[in-house]
């Protein structure tokens, strides 16, 4: 098999800072053609084949096993991906273009992550070009859940264009849209969503270790608001590394002017400044107070800043952001926990002093943060395991992503996922799924029940299932997977006009 294509420092920074690289498959241009005569064969007389579109269509598995594509997704999700059951092909040929959004979670909720835990492909099989409404796509919008841009036609905007075979690879969270498509011909955009598996431990792209350190793009695609904070912390995680403290060197003057900053009328402005006290190494009374005003901000990327800043000043930060993560604003709180997730051990026994709450956001954001802080959060386990039984069904969500995430293949963590995978709320059993497929082995003990989400009534839940069995590799969990998929095995030759 020809070795990965691995992303650079470069891409990799960019991927961190804008949410996104585009890049190239590059196949013979026959077998483009071929793909784009199929879809076009296959739309017109079957409609849109939606999740089915990959064993529909069976020549996508070239597309995905592309060393360029895999060695992209490899790079942000670790080697060990995984493609989610959940794809799209999108036609375009309308002259109006789409709207901006964030993709959804096909019909679940979920505290959106910041770190690379998933990521889409935007495939092209034709050529297009800036008439054929190419997918746009808002540079450094990866984590916000709120728009920052007021009008839909900005310079900023990137669009995908190229020759057939182009793809972007996105950030999950990327604001994008379709633009309008006025050459009158056919367009398509084929999405796939991935997931990674474990956190990672070391760099999984082409990494030079003398220069592991983070150091911002000298240059960026369009401009952006400044998160450093925010991208060291990324870096460092995307290394196996914790969350540095703030260690940058600051005078009193400067120190004093970025304070005075986050009281300026210009939002770039403030936003630098919250992020230039959340790196400096004064962690004094004034600077926590700045930073603890700015998490207020009704400006989110301030907000983002401000809260990974007092992440990095250790107690006195995480006393505000715990503080925070309990208040009565849910733009608040959710900075807030995306702060303290980055603040590591330090934290985790407050976290779990707040999943006492009666604040269901509150107790949500605590299981979130504990999750994103992993091992460390181990101990949270027991008290996380109480809540499984919350009648309260966002708390379960939180709860049982949390415990996926900590990482823990105990036997008190398998029984916690096997009471989720079989919970009356269908996304608390598709995270559960999720999880037990982190721990491969350890977790045959839950291959009964796993066995039983074959046949859940949701197809994301019983794909979960598919995977956990697929990852524990032990002969009893493969004779119940290879009897469940040649049960419901698929055949790209039957068709309405060839039915046997």
């Amino acid at each position: 098999m020809e070795s990965l294509q691995l992303l650079t420092d470069a891409q990799m920074r960019q991927f961190v800072t804008e949410g996104y690289v585009f890049l190239k498959a590059d196949f013979a241009d026959e077998f483009h053609l071929k793909l784009s005569e199929t879809l076009d064969q296959v739309y017109k007389e079957e409609g849109n084949p939606g999740n089915n579109i990959l064993p529909r269509i069976p020549d996508l598995a070239k597309v995905f096993d592309h060393p360029v594509i895999r060695g992209a997704l490899s790079s942000v999700l670790g080697e060990d991906y995984m493609m989610h059951p959940h794809r799209h092909g999108h036609f375009n040929r309308s002259a109006e273009a789409g709207g901006w959004h964030k993709d959804s979670y096909w019909g679940h909720y979920k505290m959106r992550n910041h770190h690379p835990w998933w990521a889409m492909i935007f495939y092209y099989p034709q050529e297009v070009t800036l008439d054929m409404g190419p997918t746009g796509i808002m540079p450094g919008t990866q984590c916000y859940q709120t728009r920052t841009f007021v009008e839909n036609e900005t310079q900023e905007e990137r669009k995908a264009t190229g020759s057939a075979g182009t793809f972007a690879l996105v950030h999950y969270d990327i604001w994008h849209r379709a633009n309008a498509n006025i050459a009158g011909k056919d367009r398509y955009m084929l999405k796939f969503q991935f997931m990674r598996r474990l956190a990672p431990t070391k760099a999984s792209w082409d990494h030079n270790e003398e220069a592991e350190a983070w150091v911002n793009p000298s240059s960026y695609t369009a401009p952006i608001y400044e998160h450093e904070v925010v991208w060291r912390n990324t870096w460092n995680w995307l290394l196996g590394k914790e969350n540095d403290a703030a260690n940058n060197e600051a005078s009193q003057e400067q120190l004093a002017g970025w304070i005075s900053e986050l009281e300026h009328e210009d939002k770039a402005i403030r936003v630098r400044a919250a992020d230039q006290l959340g790196l400096s190494a004064n962690g004094s009374n004034e600077v926590i107070t700045g930073l603890t005003q700015a998490l207020y901000d009704d400006f989110e990327p301030v907000a983002l800043n401000a809260a990974y800043g007092l992440a990095r000043h250790g107690e006195a930060g995480i006393i505000q952001l715990l503080k925070a993560l309990q208040d009565e604003s849910i733009h608040v709180s959710r900075a807030a926990a995306y702060g303290v997730s980055t603040a590591g051990k330090a934290a985790v026994n407050g976290l779990i002093d707040i999943l006492d709450s009666e604040d269901i956001k509150a107790v949500g954001g605590a299981a979130f943060a504990l999750g994103e802080i992993g091992d460390a959060a181990a101990v949270a386990i027991p008290r996380l395991m109480d809540l499984m039984r919350s009648e309260n069904e966002i708390i379960r969500r939180n709860t049982v992503e949390a415990i996926g995430l900590i990482g823990s293949s105990s036997e008190e963590s398998v029984k916690g996922l096997e009471l989720g995978i079989q919970d009356a709320d269908d996304q608390v059993r598709f995270m559960a799924g999720m999880a037990l497929t982190k721990m491969g082995s350890k977790a045959q003990n839950a291959i009964p029940v796993i066995a039983h989400a074959l046949n859940d009534e949701n197809r994301y839940v019983r794909a979960t299932a598919v995977d956990a069995l697929y990852s524990m590799n032990t002969d009893t969990a493969k004779d119940i997977l290879l009897k469940f998929l040649r049960d419901s095995r698929w055949c790209a030759s039957t068709t309405p006009n060839s039915t046997f």
